[in-house]
């Protein structure tokens, strides 16, 4: 249909890049599986932060180990070479037993009195002094950056409580520079592992999010730019997950069906509009052609003539400026309505002779309070009422069982003020309106079984009441029959 495809371009054109919005077919990755290497990327270098926030309390617990050590190495020397008895141990041997944990200074403090078990040799610097016994963390954490950072002749000295004997501490001074390179060696060891975990960590959950997020995230791409491509085309399956996967797969399908179904309906309304303008020429024509008509009747003599001109009149004219304006309101809205002060009587009279509403078939019957007014546009109001009492009488009509004795039907036109609103009534005696049609009623193209029209009437009514700022709707329906409620600001 050449309709239909003018606005699928008309869409696509908008839709492309440079508009208002991108066409779902754009959606192609720049570079292959971008998503995957951004997550595998984002997995590794959240492996190694965490990695970055233990290798700090680890290599603060390496220092103190290394220290501790050679403090205990330093007291178990001490304790063997005090054992013997006296010149046992020369102070060669002593000296070199003492050296064995790495220390170059050995001193122990007991009851007030520092006793020096190995004297420190002339240092180049001044070594930096460590207490083991009570450290904040803080402290803790900076004593392996100033090691690695320290000069290569530092040296450390250490105090702790004995464990091996008694005292009240013992000292000792070792070199920070074997301190230093075991450290070092220990923090690439830790990096080389944290890579290695962040590695396998990433692999495997890119492994995990390719299975359970990223396969369905393309299949889903795949359905999008398929649509795109083609909006006819019928999307596969979704999938039968209960995740959030899941719930995209199947709100995206129902969104396709029901952009679908627009599509149809705007192309059936653009071939609708088309075939109206070729029609709304040669129509204004005939009707031209039928007020001269008219105009040479209303000189004739015949009283039946001139009791049925004002009726021809009204409906000529009527038909002529629905043909000029019939075009417009397809392309926009209904024109503003110009507000009047309408006796109902005869507005419901005149529209019930333009429905078809006769005494000698289904007929109008009128419950309107005296002098009733209601404000409104006069032809606007003339449209609503036709469309109401021929759909009305189309229904009655099309009852079955008005051949079993139930009369020919009536439709019943009833008005009330309440609170500032004229609320008007229209009722007929039909079969009613099945379930699944008063549902969309008031949509485009819904009509009844028993009408012959397209099904735009009651759209157009309830357009027109909008304009009025007022409101149609569906009061009621069954096998007893059918009320519509119009209701008009005072």
């Amino acid at each position: 249909m050449s309709g239909g495809e003018d606005l699928f371009d008309r869409i696509r054109r908008a839709m492309r890049p440079g508009g208002r919005l991108s066409w779902p077919g754009t959606l192609t990755p720049h570079a292959p599986d971008g998503l995957s290497s951004r997550l595998l990327l984002l997995t590794v270098v959240f492996t190694l932060a965490v990695e970055a926030l233990i290798v700090g309390p680890s290599a603060a617990s390496f220092h103190e180990r290394w220290l501790m050590d050679r403090l205990q190495g330093a007291e178990l020397a001490s304790v063997g070479v005090e054992a013997l008895p006296y010149n046992a141990v020369d102070d060669d041997t002593a000296e070199q037993l003492l050296r064995i944990g790495g220390v170059s200074a050995v001193a122990i403090s007991d009851q007030g009195v520092m006793r020096q078990l190995l004297q420190a040799p002339n240092l180049p610097r001044a070594p930096d002094f460590i207490d083991l016994r009570g450290r904040s963390f803080a402290t803790r954490l900076w004593d392996p950056v100033v090691t690695l950072m320290g000069h290569p002749e530092r040296s450390i000295r250490v105090r702790a409580k004995p464990r091996y004997r008694s005292g009240d501490f013992i000292d000792v001074v070792a070199p920070a520079q074997p301190l230093k390179l075991e450290l070092r060696a220990f923090l690439l060891n830790s990096l080389l592992v944290s890579i290695v975990i962040s590695l396998v960590a990433g692999a495997l959950l890119y492994a995990g999010l390719a299975y359970l997020v990223l396969q369905p995230l393309r299949r889903v791409t795949r359905s999008i730019e398929g649509f795109a491509a083609d909006p006819e085309t019928v999307a596969p399956t979704p999938s039968d997950r209960h995740d959030e996967i899941g719930r995209v797969e199947r709100e995206l399908a129902r969104m396709q069906d029901e952009v679908r179904q627009s599509l149809r309906a705007r192309s059936r309304l653009v071939a609708l509009g088309e075939a109206v303008a070729k029609i709304n020429h040669d129509l204004r024509n005939m009707l031209t052609s039928a007020q001269i008509a008219s105009e040479r009747l209303a000189s004739s003599d015949d009283p039946h003539v001139a009791k049925a001109m004002p009726r021809l009149e009204r409906a000529l004219s009527r038909a002529a400026a629905l043909t000029r304006n019939v075009l417009d309101y397809g392309k926009s809205e209904e024109p503003p309505p110009v507000l009047t002060r309408i006796p109902l009587s005869a507005a419901a009279a005149a529209a019930g002779e333009d429905a078809g509403l006769e005494t000698s078939g289904v007929r109008l019957v009128k419950a309107i309070p005296a002098r009733f007014m209601v404000n409104a546009d006069t032809d606007q109001l003339h449209r609503i009422l036709v469309n109401l009492m021929r759909n009305a009488r189309q229904a009655v009509e099309g009852d079955p069982a008005r051949d079993a004795g139930r009369g020919k039907g009536t439709v019943r036109l009833s008005a009330a003020h309440e609170g500032g609103v004229d609320i008007i009534r229209i009722e007929d005696d039909g079969p009613g309106i099945p379930q699944r049609l008063s549902e969309r009623l008031f949509e485009p193209f819904v009509s009844g079984k028993a009408s012959d029209g397209s099904g735009l009437g009651l759209t157009i009514s309830r357009e027109l009441a909008a304009n009025h700022r007022g409101e149609l709707r569906l009061l009621r329906t069954g096998p007893e029959g059918t009320t519509f409620e119009l209701r008009l600001p005072g």
